[in-house]
């Protein structure tokens, strides 16, 4: 089973800001339609980006999923042809044993830039990244590895 969750209030307050109203609407991913693959992401806050400019954006979900599945994050594709925007690392990898982590609970960022010329303005609640979940498969030389990292964190 998969799915997406909020993060809890308290890590919310160190990550993003103390905000019982914020953390009680933002909306969790969803999809469009059933032959949509990706979840929409959404800006918690108003966002200015300047050209050039880069931003780590918090954005209140963690996500849980099998040991065999990992999570893609992408910039919407719309993002790129509007505006020219990007993930500064193209494509992010959010493995299963991030979830619940002792650092910040699994709390998913992405990191986006402006590469065109002008200032791109997204409101509040607009979807700027989509998760993608996918199986992956291994190799036999993989029989060594622990099965499960989550007992580290």
């Amino acid at each position: 089973m998969r799915d997406f969750e909020k993060i809890s209030f308290e890590q919310f307050c160190k990550d993003v800001k103390k905000d019982k109203t914020l953390y009680d609407t933002y909306k969790l991913p969803t999809r469009d339609s059933k032959s949509t693959a990706g979840y929409d992401i959404y800006l918690l806050e108003n966002l200015e980006l300047k050209p050039k400019e880069i931003v780590k954006l918090p954005t209140g979900i963690k996500s849980y999923f099998q040991n065999d599945e990992v999570l893609l994050i992408v910039i919407r594709s719309s993002m790129g042809f509007k505006y020219n925007i990007r993930l500064v690392n193209q494509i992010g990898i959010i493995d299963a044993d991030y979830y619940n982590n002792k650092d910040n609970e699994g709390h998913i960022f992405i990191k986006i830039q402006n590469e065109g010329p002008e200032t791109v303005n997204f409101k509040s609640g607009e979807a700027i990244a989509q998760g993608i979940f996918l199986k992956y498969l291994t190799t036999k030389s993989d029989s060594n590895l622990r099965l499960d990292r989550r007992s580290d964190y």
